[in-house]
């Protein structure tokens, strides 16, 4: 009887622990986010409209980190390892307490700015899916839709001046 006491008390404090898991940190402002994961992975996936992803990652030449590891993912992973970043990127977006440049908050609580967020996953996941079939017409259409979400927030939030946490 006792063992199964102990079970249970061990079973309620794990689920204890586990409840308790750290809420995610902001660490740097919207425009770093945008400029360090959601810039350069969006462009990588655009370049699908005019390159063949199985010519891209080709090695570098001369030194440092670029060089030395440029090559080690090609072709389509890039592509799907672009998608994965723009899809896990919403939700760094969508911290709450992450600041805009201009300082203002970020408006996550506002329904069109989790709706724009919302629309980049899925334009995400949909060039995921073109991406793991090295389907290029369906990734190239993809695009169009990564473009009309990054656009449709843009607008609303980036487009218009100090409109940002406004």
């Amino acid at each position: 009887m006792r063992f199964w006491g102990l079970c249970a008390a061990l079973l309620a404090l794990g689920g204890i622990v586990m409840a308790q898991a750290p809420a995610p940190r902001a660490d740097g402002n919207l425009n770093q986010v945008m400029r360090g994961i959601l810039f350069p992975n969006s462009n990588l996936l655009f370049d699908v409209q005019s390159n063949d992803p199985e010519t891209f990652g080709k090695r570098g030449s001369g030194g440092g980190a670029s060089a030395s590891y440029g090559g080690v993912y090609t072709g389509w992973m890039i592509v799907e390892n672009a998608a994965v970043a723009l899809a896990e990127a919403t939700t760094l977006i969508t911290v709450p307490g992450r600041m805009c440049e201009n300082g203002k908050p970020v408006p996550v609580n506002n329904d069109d700015y989790k709706k724009f967020a919302e629309g980049l996953r899925t334009a995400a996941l949909e060039m995921l899916a073109a991406a793991r079939k090295k389907d290029r017409d369906a990734a190239t259409m993809a695009t169009d839709t990564v473009a009309t979400a990054c656009f449709d927030c843009h607008d609303k939030y980036r487009d218009v001046t100090d409109r940002c946490g406004a």
